[in-house]
């Protein structure tokens, strides 16, 4: 009986947590095909007047952003600003900024939900729940995985995905099975239900009613710290969406972007105002900053923890303005051939034989040109 009732805990519990995990999404996979090289704007961009030098400004498009180093939040538009400790934002510190999002439409696949699930959301020592998969299908998310509560559990449970009014995720099981047995049944039977029997005081961002667990879509996430309102979530194929507005409220940060340099780029993050640090030695005043992707035939895949080794294999150019326009490849499609003092040596990726040799960089364009 015991058992039995640690299953049904464990079977709720590891439902809400998964869905806890949505909040953003979008990833086309497949091998990467090689895109012609990107043309940086022909003309200089209309003068942008200075701005105050607390927030940078940011807009992301087909954005694959890496927290956390194994979650992808698959940006399709993203519009805030970032304020960073002592009024810098440091690409090289993810803990040291925070993204406020004025409008924004992400998700995760059930891919990055399983890794949020295990590698953050219950990392801790003594989490009640490990080996959690989750998968998103037929519009609802499934999870199984092992509930340790004296012995080891086996469960499944499908959760249908809502929005709570105060804008936060709400997982409600309508299926569960432990041990291959009804769990739904014989919670009912006992008079239990997942708050009674599941401790999550640990488990940052995750609370249960009753039988619903209720995920903050932020909290859950690891750095850098993001935040909004979530206006919608749905799940779609292999994805959890979710629609992002600003913060309600006197905490309401709205941000008016500026036009990129480059208004033909597919995918690209532009950075705009504020200080910018970068590099690891570089720090931009009034910051005016277009990162553009390699390869527009696929999301920008970009990793924060490593940007690095992306930034060594691409190249730059500065602009009439005196702004940056910077070309990586995708953070998969780059790899480390050596370390040596002061920065990573990296080279494209080849993706179709271990063996043959990296393909070149692309040829930077002519003129004010900085190279790796």
């Amino acid at each position: 009986m015991v058992a039995l009732r640690a299953a049904l805990r464990f079977a709720t519990l590891f439902g809400s947590v998964s869905l806890l995990g949505s909040c953003l999404c979008h990833s086309p996979s497949g091998t990467p095909k090689t895109a012609a090289l990107a043309t940086p704007p022909s003309s200089a961009p209309p003068a942008v007047p200075a701005m105050d030098s607390a927030p940078t400004f940011l807009e992301m498009r087909n954005v694959d952003f890496h927290v956390g180093g194994d979650v992808i939040l698959h940006v399709r538009h993203l519009q805030g600003l970032m304020r960073g400790r002592d009024g810098v934002v440091d690409f090289d510190d993810g803990k040291s900024f925070t993204t406020w999002v004025s409008s924004a439409e992400a998700g995760l696949t059930g891919d990055d939900l399983t890794n949020l699930m295990n590698d953050h959301v219950f990392a801790y020592r003594g989490a009640p729940l490990r080996n959690i998969h989750v998968t998103l299908k037929n519009g609802r998310l499934e999870q199984t995985g092992i509930l340790h509560k004296g012995v080891d559990i086996p469960f499944k449970i499908v959760s249908d995905v809502s929005l709570t009014s105060d804008g936060r995720i709400r997982l409600h099981p309508v299926d569960t099975d432990i041990f291959c047995v009804d769990g739904d049944r014989l919670m009912k039977a006992l008079g239990l239900t997942m708050q009674k029997m599941v401790d999550v005081s640990k488990a940052v961002g995750v609370t249960i009613e009753k039988n619903d667990f209720i995920l903050d879509p932020f909290r859950v996430l690891p750095p850098p710290i993001i935040k909004g309102r979530l206006l919608s979530v749905r799940v779609v194929n292999d994805e959890l969406i979710q629609e992002i507005g600003p913060l309600p409220g006197p905490d309401a940060q709205i941000a008016s972007i500026p036009t990129p340099p480059d208004t033909s780029a597919k995918n690209y993050m532009y950075y705009r105002g504020g200080h910018l640090h970068f590099g690891r030695k570089l720090l931009m005043t009034d910051a005016d900053m277009q990162v553009l992707d390699a390869d527009p035939s696929n999301p920008f895949d970009f990793d924060l923890d490593h940007y690095m080794i992306q930034l060594v294999a691409g190249y730059s150019r500065t602009l009439a303005n005196a702004g940056l326009w910077v070309v990586m490849p995708d953070a998969h499609r780059v790899v480390r051939l050596e370390q040596t003092v002061g920065g990573e040596v990296a080279s494209m990726r080849d993706t179709t034989c271990n063996c043959a040799k990296p393909p070149p960089v692309p040829r930077p364009p002519s003129g004010n040109v900085k190279k790796p």
